[in-house]
C-alpha cells in the first residue's frame, strides 16, 4: 500500500489563516491535504525545514514578462524562473506585448507559449481597447485570463483609453476587477515640454507629477461609481491618491509596489540614473511615508511587483528616450522580508498583502492560503538570513536590479508549485510545471 502523502514538509513554522503555528505539511497530488504532527513514515519524500517559516505562495499580480515581441528584455523561461527562485510561485502578466494582448488569439498564443516553458503558475490580461470593449465581457471568462487591464496613460496605440467615454464603455462590458493604470494623459502630453529634447532623470516625477497620478484616479473612480464596476488601481505612488481612494472602498482595491515603498526621489535618481526610472514615478520621501501609512491603516490590498524589465543599454539612452519601467519579480520577497525584519511590516500582513490579498481581489481559486485542499504553493523563507541582493543573482534576462548590492535580513529558501519543489537553496530544480491559474469567476 502506497503512503497516503506524496511530500511531507517536517517542523517548520506555518503562516496558517489563524496564525503561526509549528505544524507539518502533507501534500497529496499537488494539494495540501494535512497540517499538523504527521508520521514522518507516511509520505513517499520528506522536506526538513525546522526553522523555516512556511507561508503560502506569493502571488505577483502584476508583471510583465515581454513575450511575444520583446524577448531580448524577458521571456516567460528566465522570467518565470525568476520568480521563483524569488520564492514567487505564481503571476498575472500584463498585456502590452508585440502584439497586444486584445483577442482571444492573442491571448491563447501567450498560454500556448507558456506551457511548459512557465516555472510557476501563470495568467493573462487582456488589454482594454476601443476596438475590443464589446468583447471585454467574453474575453475576461477566457481560460488562463487573468481580467481586463487598462492604460489610462503611459501606453501606445489602441491599448492608451485617455478619455472618459471609452473608459465608461469599458467599466460598463464586463463583471470582473478592472485593473487600471492611472496617469492622466491629457496632463502628461501638456507637461511635455519640460523634458522634451533632453533633461535629467530627475525630472522624471516632475513631468509625470503627483496631480497627473490623482486626476487619472479621481476620474476612474468617478466612472467606477457611475458604472458600479469594481477597479484594482495598480502601483499607486501619491499621498493624494490615498486621501480620495477611502471613500470607494465598496468598489475599489489599491496596490503598492516594493519599490515605491523602499526608494525615493531625489536620492534614487541620484544613484541609479534612469534605473529608477519608472511609470508612475520614484517619488518624494513625503509621498514614500504616506504608501506606509495607508498600508499600516488597511488601505493597501495588496503588493506586486510590476516587473518591467528593459536592457541595460536601452536605459542607458539619454532622458526622456530612456524606457520606463525595473525587474522586480525576484527581488519582491526579499525586498519586502527586509521591511519585516525592519519592523515596518507584520509577516502577517505580508502574507495578505502578497498571497491572500492578490487571491481575495481577483477571485483566484485555491490559492493565497495554507488550508486544506488548497494548491500546495509554498513560499518557504528564513527569517535570519542575511544576504546581499546583487546583479549576478538576478536571471531576468535584462540581468540587472536597481537593488544591487543592498543588505536584507530574510530570504526565500525554497518554492513549492502545486506539491513541486521547484526552488531550493537557491537552485532551480526538475522540469517547468506551470499551468495555468484558475478564477472563481470562471469556473464552470
Amino acid at each position: 500500500m502506497s503512503p497516503p502523502y506524496d511530500l511531507i514538509l517536517h517542523g517548520g513554522t506555518c503562516v496558517l489563516p489563524g496564525g503561526e503555528a509549528r505544524a507539518d505539511i502533507g501534500i497529496r497530488d499537488g494539494r495540501i491535504a494535512a497540517i499538523g504532527a504527521l508520521d514522518q513514515d507516511a509520505a513517499v519524500s520528506r522536506f526538513e525545514v525546522r526553522g523555516l517559516h512556511l507561508l503560502p505562495g506569493v502571488i505577483d499580480s502584476q508583471v510583465h514578462m515581454r513575450e511575444p515581441g520583446l524577448e531580448h528584455k524577458e521571456d516567460f523561461a528566465s522570467g518565470t524562473m525568476a520568480a521563483v527562485l524569488g520564492g514567487v510561485t505564481a503571476v498575472m502578466e500584463m498585456p502590452n506585448t508585440k502584439p497586444n494582448t486584445t483577442t482571444a488569439a492573442a491571448l491563447a498564443d501567450k498560454a500556448r507559449r507558456a506551457k511548459g516553458r512557465a516555472w510557476c503558475d501563470m495568467a493573462f490580461f487582456v488589454g482594454a481597447a476601443a476596438e475590443n470593449v464589446e468583447q471585454l465581457a467574453e474575453l475576461e471568462r477566457l481560460p488562463a485570463c487573468a481580467g481586463v487591464k487598462v492604460f489610462m496613460g503611459s501606453s501606445t496605440g489602441s491599448l492608451l483609453v485617455e478619455d472618459d467615454a471609452t473608459l465608461a464603455q469599458v467599466l460598463a462590458n464586463g463583471t470582473r476587477r478592472v485593473a487600471v493604470h492611472c496617469e492622466d494623459e491629457p496632463r502628461l502630453r501638456e507637461r511635455f515640454a519640460m523634458v522634451e529634447g533632453g533633461a535629467p532623470v530627475s525630472q522624471h516625477p516632475h513631468w509625470r507629477d503627483a496631480e497627473t497620478a490623482r486626476r487619472a484616479t479621481e476620474r476612474l473612480l468617478r466612472l467606477a461609481r457611475g458604472t458600479q464596476r469594481r477597479v484594482h488601481v495598480l502601483h499607486v505612488t501619491t499621498a493624494d491618491e490615498m486621501e480620495i481612494l477611502p471613500d470607494y472602498r465598496d468598489l475599489a482595491t489599491v496596490e503598492v509596489t516594493p519599490q515605491h515603498l523602499t526608494l525615493s526621489a531625489p536620492e534614487a535618481y541620484e544613484r541609479l540614473g534612469s534605473l529608477a526610472q519608472m511609470n508612475p514615478p520614484i517619488r518624494e520621501t513625503a509621498h514614500r511615508d504616506a504608501l506606509w501609512r495607508a498600508l499600516d491603516q488597511g488601505l493597501v490590498d495588496c503588493i506586486g511587483s510590476d516587473h518591467a524589465p528593459h536592457t541595460l543599454e536601452e536605459k542607458a539612452q539619454a532622458y526622456p528616450k530612456s524606457p520606463s519601467g525595473m525587474p522586480g519579480v525576484q527581488t519582491l520577497v526579499p525586498i519586502l522580508l527586509d521591511h519585516v525584519h525592519a519592523g515596518r511590516l507584520s509577516l502577517t500582513r505580508f502574507v495578505d498583502l502578497t498571497s491572500a490579498g492578490p487571491a481575495r481581489l481577483y477571485g483566484v481559486a485555491g490559492k493565497g492560503r495554507i488550508a486544506l485542499g488548497y494548491d500546495a504553493d509554498l513560499t518557504i523563507v528564513d527569517l535570519k538570513a542575511q544576504r546581499t541582493i546583487t546583479n549576478q543573482w538576478i536571471v531576468s534576462r535584462c540581468g540587472w536590479t536597481p537593488f544591487d548590492g543592498m543588505k536584507v535580513t530574510g530570504w526565500p529558501e525554497a518554492t513549492l508549485v502545486r506539491g513541486h519543489v521547484v526552488m531550493r537553496d537557491g537552485q532551480v530544480l526538475g522540469d517547468p510545471i506551470g499551468a495555468a491559474i484558475r478564477y472563481q469567476e470562471c469556473l464552470s
